[in-house]
């Protein structure tokens, strides 16, 4: 039988301490310094300060740092947790069903949230990575893309180039086909091309493209010369771009083009009022005979003095086909004052070149912000009437046209009165049936034209009448 030592207490000689032994276990009072400290399999305290539960643990406070797992940290009240936490990783945070409350009210996350699914506001409102999608009352936001909600956002007219009043194809050039759409050669020597409404070949969404096709080429590229397809917008339709001053806005051009020649084009955007100012914005076709959506950006330009509020020229958008030399030099990525160096800089093919050299162009939209949004698409009435602003075609069946009317004994009138007001007074190009006295234009406005003839008797026989009449007002 093994010796026993039987006792109820054990006192320190200092009286530091006392172990007390009794039936329901042990009681030490004073300090206690063991390796190790195990009770039971729930509890072990370690000599480097170390306590690890694996049941519950119950306690009235927490002082001092402190980390861990929190793992099994369940059934915490929410008016226990107090003051503030450091940042929490959420890489494992899981398990949590659909209606469990994170924290009821505001979830504020600085920086940006990701979420791998879609979330639901309320009943009315879903946001996934496809759009928002709003079943009640709507959704109501200050504006879209910088620009406002509604209304007419592309400041290009004819865009899409659905209209041409003066034919679908023409070889004289410099000259508009496509309305609003001139298309420019400056002191080229060789090249002809034919400029057409092509109904042949367009990106979807669309159904005619202004197509450039060299017919003959220019033998040599002079430093002076060059080809470009250009559209001037009126000054008074951009004095909301704030143009010239600190709040001016920011453009985002879009456009789709087509060309046998991939490589480095160029578009300039010029403003003549005030300060005469250019940037150059290059872009590149990537594959030969593909149609590709280019779109730029054009940061706002402060300085410059700004746009007239008139009729004049405000912008002035240049596609660049082809550029000499003198064109080339002066870096105007950037807003700078108009030099003539930089006015294509950027432009590296030459469309001119060769006979095999196309170039296509449509869907084109300039709008505020710095997004491009889908083309806006109008009504055919709708863009023709903006295009007569500029240029009015009397549409003459079978070569008879408005009668010039008797108001005098001796003297005859007509009038064409516009279907749009005009930009300007435009210039006219009237033609009447044969008569010994050709009618002449006694006023031309805005709003119509006024033709008379002074040498008409009246008699039930003679019929003098339009047979064409066209009236430009482009910019």
């Amino acid at each position: 039988m093994a010796s026993e030592i039987r006792v109820n207490k054990i006192n320190s000689s200092t009286g530091v301490g006392t172990i007390t032994l009794s039936p329901t276990g042990v009681d030490i009072s004073g300090i206690t310094t063991v390796s190790t400290l195990k009770v039971g399999t729930g509890l072990t305290a370690s000599e480097d300060g170390d306590v690890f539960f694996t049941g519950v643990c119950t306690a009235t406070t927490f002082s001092g740092a402190h980390s861990g797992s929190g793992a099994n940290l369940t059934a915490l009240p929410a008016a226990q947790l107090t003051g503030s936490l450091p940042a929490i990783s959420g890489a494992n945070l899981t398990g949590i069903a659909a209606t469990d409350n994170v924290r009821t009210g505001i979830l504020d996350v600085a920086g940006i949230a990701t979420f791998r699914n879609d979330v639901n506001i309320g009943a009315a409102v879903t946001i996934s990575e496809s759009g928002i999608d709003a079943s009640g009352i709507g959704i109501t936001v200050a504006n879209i893309n910088g620009n406002q909600i509604g209304g007419r956002r592309n400041l290009i007219i004819n865009g899409a180039m659905q209209i041409a009043q003066r034919g679908t194809s023409t070889t004289t050039v410099p000259g508009y086909l496509c309305d609003r759409w001139r298309v420019k050669t400056t002191n080229t020597d060789n090249v002809a091309m034919t400029v057409s409404q092509d109904a042949t070949s367009y990106p979807t969404d669309f159904g005619q493209c202004l197509k450039i096709d060299i017919t003959t080429a220019e033998t040599s590229l002079d430093s002076d010369e060059y080809l470009q397809v250009q559209q001037r917008i009126e000054a008074q339709n951009l004095q909301h771009i704030n143009n010239g001053t600190s709040s001016a806005k920011s453009l985002v051009l879009s456009f789709y083009v087509k060309a046998y020649q991939a490589g480095n084009y160029v578009v300039s955007i010029y403003k003549d009022d005030n300060t005469q100012r250019l940037i150059t914005l290059p872009y590149t076709i990537n594959a030969s005979a593909t149609w590709e959506r280019k779109v730029l950006v054009i940061p706002g330009d402060t300085s410059g003095g700004g746009i007239a509020n008139d009729t004049g020229n405000g912008f002035q958008l240049d596609w660049f086909l082809a550029a000499g030399s003198g064109y080339t030099s002066t870096d105007s990525t950037s807003w700078i004052n108009f030099a003539t160096t930089g006015y294509a800089y950027g432009q590296a093919v030459n469309t001119m070149s060769s006979t095999d050299n196309y170039w296509q162009i449509t869907g084109v939209q300039l709008e505020i912000g710095s997004e491009a949004t889908p083309f806006e698409h109008h009504s055919i009435g709708e863009e023709l009437a903006l295009c007569q602003r500029y240029y009015y075609k009397h549409s003459i069946v079978d070569g008879i046209g408005p009668y010039l009317l008797q108001y005098h004994p001796t003297h005859r009138f007509v009038h064409d009165f516009f279907p749009v007001m005009m930009r300007d007074v435009p210039t006219s190009t009237v033609t009447f049936s044969s008569h010994s006295d050709t009618p002449t234009a006694y006023k031309v406005t805005t709003t119509h034209y006024k033709a008379y003839a002074g040498s008409l008797n009246y008699d039930t026989t003679t019929t003098v009448y339009m047979t064409a009449a066209q009236y430009s007002a482009e910019i």
